[in-house]
This record gives structure tokens, C-alpha cells and sequence, in this order.
């Protein structure tokens, strides 16, 4: 079993992230996105998406897509929780994860993909989509704001997988100096905390 990861993406640094929390170690292997190496017929046989991370098992068999990996894990090792305990919380965590996901995750992505000058050379870049992207995600971060009201964590008294993608969003989005805004006390509380713990660091 190994993980093909590239420690400057985001998405595999979710799967770190959430193995580190779980104390679960696998083996990665690097495949570089900024020198092509998610295009090569090697890698697309794993996945014909080109992207990473991508879970290779000991069958030969592979399994891609962040949440995807980090559900497989979680089932063979279901303490600590990040997906949930009972089927409320597992209903709200799913909840929050998709939301964060689609509202905060990916126009913090898309930014990144249509602005920055290094992505020029992978991406067909349409610099009006990344404009429009750095305005909901500074958007997301005034919802995430409101919901993080009275709680320590996104779902609840429990750190879990939603924290995490939250996490990568906003620290993936300082290539473009995204900043969370001063106005967002709850959120920069939050995010101390959860930066604070050791599996970020992974």
C-alpha cells in the first residue's frame, strides 16, 4: 500500500492530515503536478483524471479522490472519529464537508488556477473566473465565520475531516495572499486552533 502525493497540493495534504490524526502511516510516493509528472501514462493508469492524491492497495487496485482515501481509512480505523460517531453527526460532518468543499475549497482553488502566473503552463487560464472566485471565497470565509459561532470546531465539540478541508483551503490560498479578514474573529480563533495541532504540520 502507498499514496501518490505531492506535498505542495492541497488535496493530498487533506489525506496527510487526516492519517496523521488517526497515528495511521503509509508510504508516499511524490509525483510533482508543477513538472507535469500527473500527465504521464504511468499516472494515468492509476487515474485518468491526472489528479492526486490516488491510494494504491496492495491488489494493485487504486483509489482516488481526498474524501474517498480518507473514508477507506476510516473504515479500517474508525477511532478517532473524523467522519462521524453516530448517524446525526456522520449526516452533519458530511453536511459541512460538501458545503466547505464547494463554497470555500474550490474558489480558493479556482483563484489559484486562473490568476497565478505559475499555473499558466497547465491551465487555460480565464483571469475573470479567478477574479470572480477571490470574491466568493472571501464570501465563504464570512459564512464559515457565522457557523463557527459557539463552537470550537466546523460540526461541533469534535475536530473533523470539514476542519480539515477548511484548513487546506485557507492555507492553500495565501499563494495568492488570501488573508482571512480582520472582521472574522471566529474564524481566525479557529483557525489558530486547528493550525496549532500537530497533523497540520504534515
Amino acid at each position: 500500500m502507498k499514496i501518490f502525493d505531492d506535498k505542495m497540493a492541497p488535496n493530498p495534504r487533506r489525506v496527510r492530515i487526516f492519517l496523521a490524526e488517526k497515528g495511521i502511516a503509509v508510504p508516499y510516493e511524490q509525483v510533482a503536478i508543477m513538472k507535469g509528472e500527473h500527465k504521464t501514462p504511468a499516472h494515468r493508469a492509476r487515474n485518468a483524471l491526472e489528479q492526486l492524491p490516488v491510494l494504491e492497495l496492495d491488489d494493485g487496485s487504486h483509489i482516488a479522490e481526498s474524501v474517498a482515501i480518507c473514508r477507506y481509512f476510516e473504515e479500517l480505523q474508525p477511532d478517532p472519529p473524523l467522519l462521524g460517531r453516530t448517524p446525526k453527526e456522520k449526516a452533519t460532518i458530511e453536511m459541512w464537508q460538501r458545503q466547505v468543499e464547494f463554497n470555500l475549497y474550490m474558489p480558493v482553488a479556482q483563484t489559484f488556477r486562473h490568476t497565478h502566473p505559475a499555473m499558466g503552463a497547465l491551465e487555460t487560464q480565464i483571469k475573470e473566473w479567478g477574479e470572480l472566485n477571490r470574491e466568493r471565497a472571501t464570501k465563504a470565509v464570512h459564512w464559515l465565520d457565522a457557523g463557527l459561532a459557539g463552537k470550537d470546531f466546523i460540526t461541533g465539540p469534535h475536530f473533523s475531516i470539514a476542519d480539515i478541508t477548511a484548513m487546506c483551503a485557507i492555507d492553500f490560498g495565501r499563494i495568492w495572499r488570501f488573508a482571512i479578514p480582520d472582521s472574522c474573529a471566529n474564524v481566525k480563533r479557529w483557525h489558530q486552533s486547528v493550525a496549532a495541532r500537530p497533523s497540520a504540520q504534515a
